[in-house]
């Protein structure tokens, strides 16, 4: 059940337990964030029942940060954020690859199994990234896709959460944050190439911080 479902979201946010008994568990809620009323209803389910599994919660903000959820659920959950494929996913070896580990044996082994690639093919696979859907898939457009998807965030997560005014000028954070990976953060220097103030600049990346790509919850004992 995704609460993406207008009417659905409506239901767990004004009667939970309706919804709950309506969509019983085991059940995979999705965009849980839109309704964190739900969470002290799980709370009673999974105390009543006391089996893991009952409830799969996904969405596209950060758990840990969703007003409400780590109060009520704590000790009945657990959390695991879904990153992009790795390498040796994408290649389909997931199966037989090791955990790293920073050890000659690793590195050894690791380049037993390593393939070739051309140069442009490296900065192919790094253009294309790590989603799933974009990066198993070379016939999907990568503009496409990202555009796209950069287009959604700031609709939808990032409206909801910051209401930002000036989606352009959100864009241009964006892009400017992605420009300077791995450097300090610098909230003066970023106001100038975005043309806000620094007060600004300062609240989005708050905001940033409280969102995050789609997480997954797995089942633990209780939930």
């Amino acid at each position: 059940m995704t609460l993406d479902d207008l009417e659905q979201r409506a239901l767990a946010q004004t009667d939970p337990a309706l919804f709950l008994q309506i969509h019983h568990p085991p059940v995979i809620i999705d965009e849980v964030q839109y309704a964190p009323q739900l969470f002290s209803a799980i709370k009673i389910v999974v105390d009543t029942h006391k089996r893991p599994g009952l409830f799969w919660l996904t969405g596209s903000q950060k758990f840990h940060r969703m007003k409400g959820i780590v109060e009520t659920l704590a000790g009945r959950i657990a959390i695991l954020d879904l990153l992009g494929l790795a390498q040796v996913e994408i290649r389909d070896k997931a199966e037989t690859s090791r955990p790293f580990l920073p050890t000659i044996e690793w590195i050894e082994q690791a380049r037993s199994q390593a393939r070739e690639m051309e140069i442009m093919d490296v900065y192919r696979s790094i253009w294309r990234g790590s989603f799933p859907k974009v990066a198993l898939n070379n016939a999907l457009d990568r503009d496409i896709f990202y555009n796209s998807d950069v287009q959604t965030y700031i609709q939808r997560d990032v409206r909801d959460l910051t209401h930002v005014g000036n989606e352009m000028s959100f864009l241009r954070f964006l892009r400017a944050a992605a420009a300077r990976t791995g450097q300090l953060l610098n909230y003066a220097d970023m106001a100038r190439d975005v043309d806000v103030d620094m007060k600004t600049i300062k609240s989005w990346h708050q905001a940033q911080m409280r969102l995050s790509y789609p997480f997954h919850q797995k089942p633990h004992p209780g939930i």
